[in-house]
């Protein structure tokens, strides 16, 4: 090689690649753009007055009647010194924040180069690179909307609060800022909340878990989620070993201990209808609002709640119930808006949610579907139905006190809650239809292919039952509840309004106007005469066995609500029928919420119901109506088995429409008949299986 020659590695970049030459470039590009934004960040004045800043004015939730019912105000704030709070907090949040905290001049190149490649190849803002420091400035002067401009002014105000104040104060700031749930701005006032314990005393696990909330305080709560909390705490301690933070025996330590919570939270939080307010949550997530979002937003929030008819229930549920537990649920089968919704009879206590979360036997008040199914396929409410001792393949159902009144129409049978009457049906009309109808108006849970389900055996959901019944009483729609009306902002701007609401049509309209006429004999002389509220209402009763369940569902043309009572454990609760105390909470809250509603009656056609028996009780006593269940005898026979079935009917079915409240088929007459042999008719429309709604 020459003197003049040049070796190829130092050739002329003009002649590189076109690959090359445009990563070059590109490089460049980037290295210059962000010289110049560092350039320009840095140079930021200083913010005036920045440690006299205190947490946001924040959301409020209110009912649909004006009241208050949850704020996010601070109820506990203190405002402690950087040298007050234990290194296992500051190392903890540092470790699960900001792992480049004391490194950075407010903002992570290397986080931000991570997500913007994530958010491109995803096509959207799905992970975030937020510093501690561009934490504070969000809490502190923006929103929480995700936007890019939101983004960018959260680097220059985070710049700018690097050159007002130090680390450490920033730090303090942020721990005595941030939302970590139930109420608590702030690391002392977690403590308080959560543990009950000053913040010094807190151990290396307590520090772990609060540090893991500010990403989702209500999704990491351990008031909501034991085991997730327990997880995230976890996930935290790991973080902490790898940055050497805690020894391997410390974090095995911390692993191993148990959580206890403050047994209390309530002093230190206003939620006046907590279960309720868990479920707008969610309701506000899905929408696409995040918590801090919501708790910090300063947002009006109004909610469908009747807090009146909540307060009633809650009176009644208090005065009632005595050591056992109750739920209600309470929604317009109309517009699905949710009047009253009680999770538990203590919040503070147990934030199980037994309206959506619990599944228990409803017993007695699942017949209406059993009947509702006959009624599908011919059969009438004047048709006449042995009420006396049967043996299907087996299984030898019986009635309380072993009372038999001979023939009866199908209308008395539910009427006088008959449990022979209704195995004699589901016998006729066959478990796969009865399955199909619950399916069809709203019930999810699994259920046994098993002729006991005639009697309430399966268990479900008090959120599901009740909109089940929210079909019969619209003319055969199913509707989906909803908790949050419209979303304003503090200069009172809607940037949410509910949407109409849109059902589905799951049930001919001659059925449900026939099971209702026959319901409303429930009230009227039936189980359920302890229930009625001096105005049409239609409704069931149900009891489980040894009356370890004990639920009333019924409804007005306007309102239809589900009560339960029991115990989480499954005890016995001794002589608790649905025609006692949750009849009684029905009352309660029906009377209340059905209120502006005035005296409507159905709109249905005219059901003539004719009282026929053969039996001793032509005319109905006391005992007739005593709902307590029997201990049926489970059937041996080969075709009936314990399977979950998951499948659904093979029908053809129907398109959504929009509810209206003119009901789109006309009514059916039902023509009396006696039938001897107990056989109906040729079915006149099939089961429908369930259909999404929203």
């Amino acid at each position: 090689m020459s003197e003049f020659e040049m070796p190829k590695k130092f050739k002329n970049p003009k002649k590189l690649g076109p690959i090359r030459q445009f990563f070059v470039m590109l490089f460049s590009f980037l290295l210059a753009g962000f010289i110049g934004v560092n350039l320009y960040l840095t140079s930021q004045p200083p913010i005036q007055h920045l440690e006299d800043f205190k947490p946001n004015v924040v959301t409020k939730f209110y009912s649909s009647d004006g009241e208050v019912i949850k704020t996010f105000t601070a109820y506990k704030f203190e405002k402690v010194d950087i040298s007050e709070v234990p290194d296992y907090i500051k190392e903890a949040i540092i470790a699960t924040e900001d792992k480049n905290f004391y490194h950075h001049h407010g903002y992570d190149p290397v986080g931000v180069a991570r997500s913007m490649v994530v958010n491109l190849t995803t096509g959207g803002l799905t992970q975030g690179a937020s510093t501690i420091t561009q934490q504070l400035a969000r809490i502190l002067f923006l929103s929480n909307e995700k936007t890019f401009d939101r983004k960018i002014k959260e680097f220059i105000v985070a710049a700018r609060i690097e050159k007002t104040i130090p680390k450490d104060k920033i730090l303090e700031m942020y721990l005595n800022n941030v939302y970590l749930g139930s109420g608590a701005y702030g690391v002392a006032g977690a403590a308080q909340i959560y543990f009950n314990k000053p913040l010094k005393n807190l151990t290396l696990a307590e520090c772990a878990l609060i540090a893991g909330l500010p990403q989702a305080p209500s999704v990491y709560s351990p008031y909501n989620d034991k085991k997730l909390a327990v997880e995230r705490r976890n996930q935290v301690l790991g973080r902490m070993l790898k940055m050497r933070y805690i020894t391997k025996e410390q974090y095995k330590q911390a692993l191993e201990e148990e959580l206890h919570l403050n047994p209390n939270p309530s002093i230190y939080s206003l939620n006046r209808a907590p279960y309720f307010v868990d479920y707008a949550m969610k309701e506000l997530e899905e929408l696409g609002f995040d918590e801090t979002e919501i708790s910090q937003g300063g947002y009006k929030v109004v909610t469908t709640l009747n807090y009146a008819a909540q307060s009633a229930a809650e009176n009644a549920i208090n005065s009632q119930v005595g050591n056992r537990q109750a739920a209600v649920f309470s929604f317009s089968p109309i517009t699905g808006e949710i009047y009253v919704y009680i999770g538990g009879k203590n919040y503070f206590k147990s934030q199980y949610d037994r309206v959506t979360q619990s599944v228990r036997p409803p017993g007695s008040s699942f017949k209406p579907f059993v009947y509702a199914a006959a009624i599908e396929k011919g059969w009438g409410p004047n048709d006449i139905l042995e009420d006396t001792p049967v043996n299907i393949n087996g299984w030898r159902p019986h009635n309380y006190n072993n009372r038999y009144r001979g023939q009866m129409p199908l209308f008395m049978g539910l009427m006088l809650s008959s449990n022979v009457m209704a195995a004699r049906l589901i016998k006729d009309v066959g478990v796969r239809s009865v399955i199909g109808i619950a399916r069809s108006m709203g019930i999810t849970t699994p259920m046994e292919y098993d002729m006991t389900i005639a009697l309430g055996s399966n268990g479900v959901k008090l959120y599901e039952m009740t909109i089940a019944y929210g079909a019969f009483a619209n003319g055969g729609f199913k509707v989906k509840p909803y908790a949050v009306e419209r979303v304003e902002t503090s200069r009172g701007k809607v940037i949410y309004q509910a949407p109409k609401t849109r059902v589905m049509k799951v049930l001919n309209m001659n059925t449900a106007a026939v099971i209702t006429a026959m319901l409303k004999t429930v009230i009227e002389s039936g189980t359920g005469r302890s229930a009625s509220i001096g105005k049409p209402a239609a409704g069931k009763t149900g009891t489980t066995d040894d009356s370890k369940d004990a639920s009333f569902y019924g409804y007005t043309p306007d309102v239809v609500t589900g009560v339960w009572v029991g115990n989480d454990d499954n005890s016995k609760m001794g002589s608790v029928y649905g025609s006692t105390i949750p009849a009684a909470i029905w009352k309660a809250a029906m009377k209340v919420a059905t209120e502006k509603f005035g005296n409507s009656d159905f709109d249905y056609p005219a059901i003539e119901l004719k009282r026929y028996s053969t039996g001793a009780a032509k005319t109905i006593s006391d005992e007739d109506v005593t709902d307590e269940p029997p201990k049926p005898e489970l059937p041996k026979n080969e075709d009936i088995t314990g399977d979950m079935l998951n499948t659904q009917p093979s029908v053809q079915t129907q398109n959504p429409v929009s509810f209206n409240n003119t009901f789109l088929e006309p009514a059916a007459k039902t023509q009396p008949k006696q039938l001897p042999s107990a056989q109906p008719a040729a079915p006149v429309n099939p089961p429908v299986p369930p259909l999404p709604v929203r």
